[in-house]
Formats: C-alpha cells, sequence, structure tokens
C-alpha cells in the first residue's frame, strides 16, 4: 500500500459524502478519535456520525503539504473549505486540521484527527441543528422520542446484565441495534446520548466489570489474564490491557496482585 494513493483515497471519501466510504478506510476493529470533541468511536459509529454530518453541511477536503510516512504510520495536514468558498477562503471559513493514521495491512487501525474550529462557522452551524428540539447536536434530527430512548434504554441494558451479550468478541453498533430492535442511528444517540459514552466504552465497561470479578477469583491461582481477556470480549490482550488500565487505573496483573495483597 502506498500513503499517497491510501490518503488520496480517503480524501476523494471525504469530498464524494460517501460515510461508509470514508470509514472503510478503518480496519473492522479500528477506531477514529476526534480529538477536540474527545471522542473515540468504532467504525460502525462514524459511519452514523458522517450520515449525519453529510446531511447538513457541505465541505471540499484538500491536502496541504507533504505526506509524511513511516513504517506503520501516516500523517498529514489538511483543510476544509465550506463549498462555495474559494480555495484561498477566508480564515474564519476554513477548518484545519491533521490526521495521524496507525497502519494494520491495507487498513487503518486508528485515525486520529486534530482540528481547529473557527468561532464563528462550525461551531454556530451544529448548534443551531439542537435548537429545534434541544437536543445534543448530533441527533437533532433523529426523531427519537424521550419514550422511546427510555425503552431502547432498558431493552440494552437487560442484553447487557442478563444475557451478557457483551461477551461476544464479533459484536458490532448494528448486530448490537438488531438485538435491541432499533436502527443503528437511535442506538447510537441511546448509547451517547443515554448513557454518556461512545459505543466502544459502553460495552467495554461491561467486559472489564466481569474481567475484575474473574481476576478476583483465586482457586488454584485464577485463570490467566490472558485467557480472561479472551472469556470477556476482547480479540486481543493489547486491547484488553488498554481498556482495563483506562477504566481502573491499574494493568489487570496489577490490580490481582493488589487485591492479594487485601485478602492478607
Amino acid at each position: 500500500m502506498r500513503a499517497a494513493k491510501f490518503v488520496q483515497s480517503y480524501f476523494d471519501a471525504w469530498n464524494h459524502k460517501d460515510p461508509e466510504a470514508v470509514a472503510g478506510h478503518l480496519a473492522a476493529d479500528g477506531t477514529y478519535l476526534d480529538v477536540p470533541d474527545n471522542e473515540q468511536i468504532s467504525r460502525d459509529e462514524l459511519i452514523v456520525d458522517l450520515q449525519e454530518f453529510f446531511a447538513d453541511f457541505r465541505h471540499r477536503y484538500e491536502l496541504v503539504g507533504d505526506i509524511l510516512e513511516s513504517r506503520h504510520t501516516i500523517a498529514f495536514q489538511y483543510r476544509m473549505h465550506p463549498l462555495g468558498a474559494s480555495r484561498t477562503g477566508a480564515p474564519e471559513d476554513c477548518i484545519h486540521g491533521a490526521e495521524f493514521m496507525t497502519l494494520r495491512g491495507n487498513s487503518a487501525s486508528t485515525i486520529t484527527d486534530y482540528y481547529e474550529v473557527p468561532a464563528a462557522t462550525k461551531r454556530a452551524q451544529i448548534a443551531s441543528l439542537a435548537s429545534q428540539r434541544g437536543q445534543s447536536p448530533k441527533y437533532a434530527k433523529s426523531g427519537l422520542t424521550d419514550a422511546q430512548l427510555a425503552r431502547h434504554k432498558m431493552r440494552l441494558e437487560r442484553l447487557m446484565r442478563s444475557e451478557r451479550i457483551y461477551l461476544r468478541p464479533d459484536l458490532t453498533l448494528p448486530e448490537l441495534a438488531k438485538a435491541v430492535g432499533c436502527s443503528v442511528n437511535h442506538l447510537s444517540q441511546v448509547i451517547n446520548s443515554g448513557f454518556g459514552r461512545s459505543f466502544f466504552d459502553y460495552v467495554n465497561r461491561y467486559r472489564i466489570d466481569r474481567a475484575k470479578e474473574l481476576l478476583a477469583d483465586f482457586d488454584d491461582h485464577g485463570d490467566s489474564v490472558l485467557n480472561i481477556a479472551f472469556s470477556v470480549g476482547f480479540n486481543s490482550n493489547s486491547a484488553f490491557y488498554t481498556a482495563f488500565k483506562k477504566t481502573v487505573g491499574q494493568a489487570p496483573a496489577q490490580y490481582r496482585r493488589w487485591l492479594l495483597r487485601q485478602t492478607h
């Protein structure tokens, strides 16, 4: 894979306003990190977000400067113009940003997006969408009522607590939406607005809670950390380690040693 062709394909997807093509540059288990919004989302959630974004905003994206490439990473700067604006564009009309991609084969395992949002443009436009119903900007036009949101939350919590659907390592946002009985867009709203979390953070909360229970089982010295990682739904030890430390503040082995000390 050549970096220039990968980045060109990525820009083409944005300029054609094609959510699935943009998200298709991520690996199936890849993540997109929006730094200004402090939001980390899955590939499926990125598709949902971009469907909303492209429905309301029209921009042209272009590369600025050279693409920086190493063995497993790509970095580049970009500029985003509102359609109809000149290419030089007034500073207040443009959004400038930079993206860093970690590569895995022909896809990106992570895309990290840094950008500066002009005070008078994007924020004001997005905020106006929310004024219709007082909802968060992302879901101003979703059509999901408060009663529906409450029902979907109850159904979702039952699936997680009683049926432990989070133990499935291949669980995706569309599959979870099907189990809940709602659209992907509505489930994304339920998780983001109803629980204040991304899909990954919401599911991983249950996986980490279950892992903590297993780490506290000291019979025959308990199961190995790696086996616990897979048993609670993670696809890799590194993903388990990162999520566990983010949630608990300690690595899994450290947490187990801490528990052992409390019992002696």
